[in-house]
């Protein structure tokens, strides 16, 4: 298949085209500035709204995962217009230039997070639910509304709602792991909010179901079938660590660290779970938490 992947400089990214290079897949990654060595580039521009349309003709499926970063930086009225805008742009364009192929591809993998759900108590949350509230659920919705031009094409279009991921090699865990790895770490508030985390070899595992799963369209949720407490998560990251997990970190200090993005990120809880995946018959690599985070973590 020919393949084309935004983000593919990312944690996610970066993994996707090994495995599909691996397979023999021809990988073509959505870039700012192509250099003379790369043959399998294509130009694109989300903030000059610039995209080289001619070259997205031939592909199979278009794997979009470009966005800023939720994580770096505290939540600044510009950073959160970058998180926004750098998604929602970024998708339209790339949605119309699709859209106006003379052959589209079947498929457009576009990325969203489980941020739609906002903060759910011990609520389920499957695909069917409605957004949350705040500042997340509003960009998530936004995020997924601007593919819409791709899906009135005719386009399978599947938003995988991913989760926390799960990886030595970046993302949510590597920031965790130095109290943890000191002895001091602990649960975050309560310790009751639900975390919904995918190992990052079942992401890449959903993603490619995803591309060649005709049935699967619209939301997924793209994480592991048991989410847990913050609690849970604490005991079980310093038992495959060896290190005690008695020093909690109050809400309030979590407050006065990130600000804003303290409440969306640590102390929202979202119990978010796979329901289109199973039914369509994905199974998980790692379902529980304890073997991902020891294949992770190699322990």
């Amino acid at each position: 298949m020919k393949i084309a992947i935004t983000g593919a400089s990312g944690l996610i990214g970066s993994a996707l085209v090994v495995s599909l290079k691996s397979d023999g897949h021809h990988v073509h990654r959505l870039v700012r500035t192509i250099t003379p060595a790369e043959t399998d580039a294509i130009a694109w521009d989300p903030n000059a709204g610039t995209i080289d349309r001619d070259a997205l003709e031939g592909l199979d499926a278009v794997v979009h995962l470009a966005g800023e970063s939720i994580a770096s930086g505290r939540w600044t009225h510009e950073k959160k217009r970058r998180i926004l805008d750098s998604r929602v742009k970024g998708t339209r364009l790339l949605a119309e230039a699709l859209a106006g192929l003379e052959a589209p591809p079947r498929c457009l993998i576009s990325a969203s997070a489980i941020g739609y759900y906002g903060n759910r108590a011990d609520e389920t949350l499957t695909e069917d639910k409605p957004p949350g509230a705040g500042f997340l659920p509003e960009v998530c919705v936004q995020w997924e509304s601007a593919a819409q031009p791709a899906a009135a094409r005719g386009m399978r279009v599947v938003f995988p709602r991913i989760g926390i991921v799960l990886s030595s090699s970046g993302g949510a865990l590597p920031r965790m792991l130095p109290p943890f790895q000191m002895g001091v770490g602990g649960k975050i508030g309560s310790g009751r909010q639900y975390m919904s985390w995918i190992d990052l070899d079942d992401l890449i595992g959903v993603i490619r179901h995803a591309i060649q799963t005709d049935p699967l369209r619209g939301p997924v949720n793209a994480v592991a079938p048991n989410p847990v407490p913050n609690e849970e998560f604490t005991r079980i990251l310093g038992k495959v660590l060896s290190r005690p997990t008695l020093f909690a970190m109050p809400a309030f200090a979590a407050r006065i660290a990130m600000g804003e993005m303290a409440d969306a990120l640590l102390l929202a809880s979202a119990r978010v779970i796979p329901a289109a995946l199973e039914r369509s018959g994905y199974e998980f690599r790692y379902p529980q938490l304890e073997a991902s985070l020891r294949h992770v973590l190699n322990r």
